[in-house]
């Protein structure tokens, strides 16, 4: 393994804490990854990492090298691009992370087309609806949705993700269709949760910018995107959820009745369209770097135009 490919799999080593964890995301032998670190060791003279049964740790000496190793590898990234042709060929492995629901719907049925258009990258498609530590377990980028807390990483915003009120055909035709807000004391929620245990807060609104919340009966609660839909599929009450992916959604909230004949069973049909709650603002992260690779950038730009129809 050449002097790059060492400092490559060492900076991976550290930001993972784990060799195993490394190997994976470069696609090693854990065998090699050893290999590299302690052939790196011999050459600089130094140790860089404490390694203990449960966790690898750099030295002092591992500290400086890591934050000179990053800046080392993305500046050599910059210099190969700099003498590619004018249609870039990348290659390489990406690591994303997206939301369960927009891996569904919008990424996935699309992934082949960038697949196609770049066959010289791999990629690795994380989904769930947890946060996951981008730089601790080496992802590329991750899209989230949903307000942001605090971080040290890059901020792409993209727009905010349209919300709307759903229910099954067959939820509608056993409670009706609600027509205003006092008709959601006879009609039933799934609650959706960040972690079990916690408060939901009901039926959401934004009404003259002002957030209010209507709190109504649910049998379900669940924390997790698929399970959430499948519920309000299943017919066990009124989900708020993004409508991305959707494609066009009609209002049934005028409707006297839901029309079988020209209703899948399951689909899921848009009510009280008068009193959505708020968009949801959707951004990509990135790790705090003077530059890209370029795939990643090329990918981020194709989730970026992938999103638009979904945002405002």
């Amino acid at each position: 393994m050449n002097p790059i490919d060492m400092l490559r799999t060492f900076v991976r080593v550290t930001e993972l804490s784990s060799f195993t964890q490394a190997a994976d995301s470069l696609g090693l032998p854990k065998a090699n990854v050893s290999d590299a670190i302690r052939s790196l060791e011999d050459l600089l003279g130094t140790r860089l990492l404490h390694r203990t049964t449960r966790k690898v740790q750099a030295t002092q000496d591992g500290l400086a090298l890591y934050e000179r190793a990053k800046d080392l590898l993305i500046d050599m990234e910059s210099l190969e691009s700099m003498f590619r042709h004018r249609k870039t060929v990348l290659s390489g492995r990406l690591r994303v992370d997206v939301p369960t629901l927009v891996a569904r719907r919008v990424v996935m049925p699309r992934l082949g087309e960038f697949l196609s258009a770049h066959p010289g990258l791999e990629i690795e498609v994380s989904s769930t609806d947890r946060r996951v530590d981008l730089v601790r377990e080496g992802f590329d980028c991750v899209l989230r949705v949903g307000e942001l807390q605090d971080s040290s990483l890059v901020v792409r915003p993209l727009g905010a993700m349209r919300v709307a009120n759903f229910a099954s055909a067959a939820y509608l035709e056993r409670y009706g269709i609600p027509q205003t807000l006092d008709d959601l004391a006879h009609h039933q929620m799934v609650h959706y949760v960040s972690m079990l245990g916690s408060r939901s807060p009901g039926f959401e609104y934004l009404e003259d910018g002002v957030y209010r919340s209507v709190a109504m009966a649910g049998s379900v609660t669940v924390n997790n995107a698929d399970a959430y839909e499948a519920a309000a599929l299943s017919g066990l009450g009124i989900i708020q959820a993004p409508t991305a992916g959707r494609g066009g959604v009609h209002d049934m909230s005028r409707s006297s009745g839901v029309r079988s004949a020209t209703l899948a069973a399951s689909q899921l049909i848009p009510v009280l369209p008068g009193y959505a709650p708020s968009p949801m603002p959707v951004s990509l992260l990135y790790a705090s770097r003077r530059h890209l690779p370029e795939r990643v950038r090329v990918f981020m730009d194709w989730l970026a135009k992938l999103m638009e129809p979904d945002l405002s």
